[in-house]
């Protein structure tokens, strides 16, 4: 009854952690401005099944695809393992399921089995790729200390947590054939019974090894829901939502503003009456709060896997521009926001802005606006967006556009074309045909 108290607080305290620390980011998020994302369900449902659940944006790195879908199968289906073992340390049973499930239950044991040992090839081999490959798409300057980090602790507690499952399960193995106190037959163990040998014959050291091996998988477990909101694996859970939010319209399509809209409406057409005149508030982006909800889920649903920087044009060419960087720059201002909302309330001004403080000007004017990064990502996430609302605030609020850009800009006012040529002189070339 001891166990089954101390067992009922470390999960209730871990979903009370979680519960908390996952409202912090969801009230991030909607530091945003408003954004209507409610269109075309059932286009946006086909959407979120085919890239988030059938991992389609994936096959472009087939190596890379087929691991990530052992790790991606193994989470899922091995935590309905999770249930069973919640269930016992509630109720102190043991292997509830095996009774009501009856030969269906040794099938799934095995598949669990056969499916740990696949995430933990697949970890093993995502440890080499980033630390003894070195591969170019993994490092860049926003690779720090953390992210880096941040990669290796994921793979290693999967490695930890996939390594006890086993343990336990063959330390079940034997007590099972031993007849031992409460280990009713149950189960099939393809993998674990290979390693059952290596373990001690004693049934109470069998035990020891058994339950610590229960505690330590369902406790890392939780410890790991907990470490998701700290961490770039909290995609695991905003990856489906942001999928189906996906942008819809094609994609570096510019949108407008109601109330600049509304100007030239009433300047072509004197008879429009234009509503109810609002607040016409800020062009372009100048921090995180000027951005969208949809942008900031975005930066929070960001991998870090590097496969937007890696297709850049202006990356590859040595300029400064990593749209990974302009994504985990946008989750840590955002959260340092909300960091500052909780300590000093909810007016409160660091003089800190998203544009120069974390991202600079040459990156912003780098991007081609190829959407090659949007193309690329696993998830939908869309960095040009970003991008582009900044360059507006910078051009239309502060007038600061490059030269060439200004350029064009003047162009397009006194010839209403983009070339210095005036709208007479348009078809001089063809006098030379």
């Amino acid at each position: 009854m001891i166990a089954q108290i101390i067992f009922l607080l470390i999960l209730a305290t871990a979903v009370f952690l979680f519960s908390k620390n996952a409202g912090k980011i969801r009230r991030n998020i909607l530091l945003g401005k408003d954004l209507d994302r409610s269109d075309n369900p059932a286009e946006r449902w086909k959407i979120m099944t085919k890239v988030a659940l059938g991992q389609s944006k994936m096959v472009k790195r087939p190596v890379a695809a087929v691991m990530h879908i052992f790790i991606y199968v193994g989470f899922v289906i091995i935590n309905l393992e999770v249930l069973e073992i919640m269930i016992d340390g509630l109720f102190g049973s043991h292997r509830i399921f095996s009774k009501p499930l009856g030969s269906l239950y040794g099938l799934l044991i095995g598949s669990f089995e056969v499916l740990a040992l696949l995430v933990l090839v697949s970890c093993v081999t995502f440890l080499a790729r980033r630390n003894i490959l070195k591969l170019k798409r993994f490092s860049g300057v926003e690779m720090k200390e953390w992210p880096k980090s941040d990669a290796n602790y994921i793979l290693f507690i999967e490695i930890l947590l996939m390594t006890a499952f086993l343990t336990m399960n063959a330390c079940d193995y034997k007590l099972q054939a031993m007849h031992f106190s409460h280990y009713i037959k149950a189960g099939s163990f393809p993998i674990s019974s290979l390693i059952a040998p290596l373990l001690p014959s004693s049934g109470e050291a069998l035990e020891m090894i058994e339950r610590g091996c229960w505690w330590f998988h369902i406790v890392g477990i939780l410890a790991f829901l907990n470490y998701l909101p700290y961490s770039k694996h909290f995609h695991i859970i905003l990856a489906f939502p942001n999928v189906y939010y996906s942008k819809l319209t094609p994609k570096g399509q510019f949108t407008n503003m109601p109330t600049v809209t509304n100007e030239v409406k009433a300047m072509l057409d004197p008879s429009f009456t234009p509503p109810e005149a609002t607040e016409p508030g800020r062009f372009g982006a100048k921090d995180a709060t000027d951005l969208t909800w949809k942008n900031l889920m975005d930066s929070y649903t960001c991998t870090e896997c590097g496969r937007c920087t890696s297709v850049c044009p202006a990356n590859i060419t040595g300029k400064l521009l990593s749209p990974r960087k302009i994504m985990m720059d946008t989750r840590d201002r955002i959260t340092e926001v909300g960091n500052n909302i909780d300590k000093h309330g909810k007016d409160y001004t660091d003089d800190k802005t998203l544009l120069d403080n974390y991202i600079t000007r040459e990156e912003l004017w780098a991007c081609t606006t190829c959407n090659a990064c949007t193309d690329a990502c696993p998830v939908n996430i869309d960095p040009l967006n970003i991008i582009t609302e900044m360059r507006r605030y910078i051009v239309m609020e502060e007038s600061q556009a490059p030269a060439s850009l200004n350029n064009m800009f003047g162009n397009v006012e006194n010839n209403g074309a983009p070339w210095k040529y005036s709208s007479a002189d348009r078809f001089n070339w063809a006098d030379h045909e």
